[in-house]
């Protein structure tokens, strides 16, 4: 028996390596307490995907778990030991603007919560692979120091510039502004790369721009391209906070960011760090989201630009996948911008 431990199982990412691993012949146990909906209200109850996990997969087996909590997480690593083949860690708090108010809970989730999943990985099933769902906001605010050009619907990068593809792991962490979440996320990223490089432990961070899907629970807060469409096509008004509603996202479907993951699954490597997005072939500004829900589902929506950013946000954020794919030559992506947002509209209007 192969189990494949999947913490935030019913988030957007869990939900989508439930699924895939379920596919491929893996036993699930599945870890998610639902704190979205703590953290985010009714928008981010992820209640529904639990209950079609539950109904749809015979493999998958729910625990109503915090991992904060050391001792209920060992009591599933003790009973099942080396028959986890391999742990993904999606749990987190992952909103900037819900951990401003509420630190010591954000660094709790993020930071204890890793440490405690490494360790009993380190004691339990030492040659499982440990995957990290990170985030691009470990750079901080980093990003926004590049020499950047306004243009009618988005700001980007000049084309001679060393990052013109994308950003890649080279970009430095340090001397920048973070936000709580970004901070909290950095320790996680570098304790799991530690886990890696210093007890030995197969370990990829997998720092990811937006990441979206159909089974996304998006929120106000957090969810960014799921929640723009959801509530744009509802109400036909958005509201683009900062940088002129310019700023561009590279958006990677949570599908092709599992396929990554079975890619590290199959040829693990030692504290490895992925950049991991949409790249070149799928991004877009907010206004462009926008444009393309009003020219697809026929409307028109009333945008309103607030002047004020949020704190660490980037104004232009594109990934840099060529260390992934040397690697992993194997790995294909599926999915555009414009695929993505088809298929969000298809699901908040059938």
């Amino acid at each position: 028996m192969s189990i494949a431990l999947i913490t935030g199982s019913c988030g957007l990412v869990g939900s989508e390596s439930s699924i895939y691993f379920s596919k491929k012949g893996f036993d699930v146990l599945g870890i998610d307490n639902n704190a979205r909906k703590f953290f985010f209200g009714k928008d981010g109850d992820i209640t529904w995907i639990k209950k079609k996990l539950k109904n749809d997969l015979k493999n998958y087996h729910h625990f109503n778990l915090d991992i904060r909590n050391y001792a209920s997480l060992e009591k599933i690593f003790k009973k099942y030991r080396k028959k986890i083949s391999v742990i993904i860690h999606c749990a987190a708090q992952p909103s900037h603007d819900w951990a401003k108010n509420k630190a010591f809970i954000d660094f709790e989730i993020n930071a204890r919560g890793t440490l405690n999943l490494l360790e009993l990985t380190k004691i339990y099933c030492p040659d499982s692979p440990f995957i990290f769902m990170s985030t691009n906001k470990v750079y901080g605010d980093n990003p926004n120091a590049l020499p950047l050009i306004e243009k009618k619907t988005r700001w980007e990068i000049k084309n001679n510039h060393l990052f013109n593809e994308g950003i890649d792991e080279s970009m430095s962490l340090d001397n920048c502004t973070h936000s709580f979440f970004g901070t909290s996320k950095v320790y996680a990223d570098l304790i799991v790369q530690e886990y890696g490089k210093n007890v030995g432990l197969k370990t990829a961070c997998f720092r990811a721009g937006c990441i979206t899907g159909p089974n996304h629970s998006g929120a106000k807060l957090h969810g960014f391209l799921s929640y723009l469409v959801k509530i744009s096509i509802k109400s036909k008004k958005y509201t683009l906070i900062g940088y002129k509603g310019k700023q561009v996202r590279d958006n990677i479907h949570s599908y092709d960011l599992v396929n990554c993951f079975w890619e590290f699954y199959r040829k693990p490597k030692y504290g490895k760090v992925y950049n991991t997005g949409g790249g070149r072939y799928s991004n877009c500004s907010i206004i462009e989201a926008l444009n393309m829900v009003e020219n697809t589902v026929g409307i028109k929506i009333k945008k309103t630009i607030l002047k004020n950013n949020r704190v660490g946000d980037h104004i232009w954020y594109v990934s840099n996948m060529k260390k992934f794919r040397k690697d992993y030559p194997n790995w294909k992506q599926k999915y555009s911008t414009k695929k993505i947002i088809s298929e969000l509209i298809d699901q908040f209007t059938s």
